[in-house]
């Protein structure tokens, strides 16, 4: 049974192979976690607020969120085993809460071109595509999506 809790940074090592997981799903995406990611070794004090998902003693899971103005949805990933049971779901209304309790009133995030598969968990979940992108210029050659929601 997973289940959601705040993260540490001791559990950096966990959540970077989450990301590394699921980078691996795709065809030239590459983790390059000291010249890209390096907020990723400290995920509990990079964030403003971080989570992880835990099964078995494992990271299978996480997400960020970073206030502002707006506030922003961060590196949400779950192993492929852990799909399809509404933890996506669950984590996204984790991050919009606590924005909310923050007097947060609009959220953002921003997703690789290439991961067809959250964009469409990020609509049903009241986001919507903008039209912006953005090109990260990294090893991984990407360009993101930028999708809000009204909180």
């Amino acid at each position: 049974m997973a289940s959601i809790r705040p993260a540490t940074d001791a559990d950096s090592a966990g959540v970077i192979a989450v990301i590394s997981r699921a980078y691996a799903e795709y065809p030239g995406c590459i983790l390059d976690v000291d010249g890209e990611e390096p907020t990723l070794k400290t995920p509990a004090s990079s964030y403003d607020r971080f989570w992880v998902v835990e099964e078995g003693g494992h990271v299978g899971g996480c997400v960020g969120l970073a206030l502002g103005d707006p506030a922003e949805l961060k590196k949400l990933y779950l192993d492929a085993r852990l799909r399809g049971f509404g933890l996506g779901r669950k984590l996204i209304a984790l991050v919009e809460e606590a924005a909310r309790a923050t007097g947060a009133q609009r959220i953002e995030l921003w997703s690789d071109t290439r991961f067809k598969t959250a964009h469409a968990v990020y609509e049903r979940c009241g986001y919507r595509k903008t039209g912006s992108t953005r090109d990260l210029h990294d090893l991984s050659n990407s360009t993101e999506f930028r999708f809000e929601k009204g909180l």
